[in-house]
């Protein structure tokens, strides 16, 4: 099974950006609508609700809707604000022993996968993986934070936005982690997630997130797919949440352990997932280095190093199989 992952910089929303929401709409509008039109806020709901509660974005969100056509259907779904359910599997960890850093694997369906990095400098310099155009599942800052989401392992649904939003505000807006769980404990989330966060000091949180109740801040560096317990059992064991989250923890406790040797710890099981018929096959690992502001994304066959510094656009085709056993980089 091959995807395609680009590296596309842009200073401000511009063609390229235009490029990457004509590619995608499509796809997304079926996403969109696939509860009918009226399921979805209306225009001036989701313009009130991205004005009230991340209003730094506003003037982004309005060059955005303008390059997207300008419609009502378009400013709906950039808004991000109450979209439809979706959930991934993933796995990820704040590190902190002799260097600063964000480890994950992302775990989606291909056949939904943006596979798009973005390097922008919209509110201050952002790196980062994409999702509905201008999201982000992952990235870091020039300021030294990074922020990784996953998928939380509850059934509820409620009002409030998609958390790949909330990740491009997090990282457009903060400096820090006490700034970012300051943004997680007031902007509302439509579902379950779990975000970790990490700066350059070494600090780092977990925050575990949910429409029907307060955020729980926790000092796990871990985060998988469910929360302080298991609530919906079937999907834990689909997706072997309690196994990753304890052989990270083990990992993490572990005297013997490296930033990498953490890393390759990604590239195989139980971290790294080929069940791709089901729609959580590892779709890339990503590691951010704060300290030198640099991502390496990687697969078990290629990789690409990008930095604030020198970032190259590239498009590669990585073929996505089981890991490789002794993987050298």
């Amino acid at each position: 099974m091959l995807i395609s992952f680009s590296c596309v910089e842009e200073a401000s929303p511009g063609e390229k950006w235009k490029a990457l929401f004509d590619r995608t709409w499509p796809h997304y509008r079926n996403w969109f609508l696939s509860e009918g039109y009226m399921a979805r806020k209306g225009y001036l709901t989701s313009y009130s609700e991205l004005k009230n509660h991340m209003p730094e974005l506003l003037p982004l969100y309005e060059q955005l809707v303008e390059l997207a056509g300008g419609g009502d259907l378009e400013g709906r779904f950039l808004s991000m604000y109450s979209p439809p359910a979706y959930m991934s599997g993933c796995s990820q960890v704040a590190w902190t022993k002799g260097s600063t850093s964000l480890i994950r694997n992302y775990d989606y369906s291909f056949k939904m996968f943006e596979g798009t990095m973005l390097s922008t400098k919209w509110l201050q310099p952002v790196i980062g993986v994409s999702d509905c155009t201008w999201g982000l599942l992952d990235g870091m800052n020039a300021s030294g934070l990074a922020a990784s989401l996953t998928f939380g392992g509850r059934k509820v649904v409620g009002e409030g936005f998609g958390i790949p939003i909330i990740i491009r505000y997090i990282l457009e807006t903060a400096t820090n982690v006490e700034e970012g769980i300051n943004i997680l404990s007031r902007v509302p989330v439509h579902m379950a997630y779990n975000v970790t966060l990490i700066d350059t000091s070494g600090n780092f949180a977990t925050l575990y997130l949910s429409p029907d109740r307060p955020p729980v801040v926790v000092t796990s560096p871990v985060a998988t797919n469910h929360q302080v317990e298991v609530e919906w059992g079937d999907y834990a064991s689909l997706t072997g949440t309690i196994e990753r989250k304890k052989f990270l923890d083990e990992m993490v406790s572990s005297p013997y352990e490296t930033e990498t040797t953490m890393l390759k710890r990604f590239l195989h099981p139980p971290l790294y997932n080929t069940n791709f018929e089901k729609s959580f096959g590892t779709l890339y690992t990503i590691i951010y280095r704060l300290e030198k502001k640099e991502a390496e994304v990687l697969w078990p066959d290629n990789q690409i190093i990008q930095s604030f510094d020198h970032f190259t656009e590239d498009r590669i085709v990585p073929m996505m199989t089981s890991a490789r056993k002794g993987l050298v980089y």
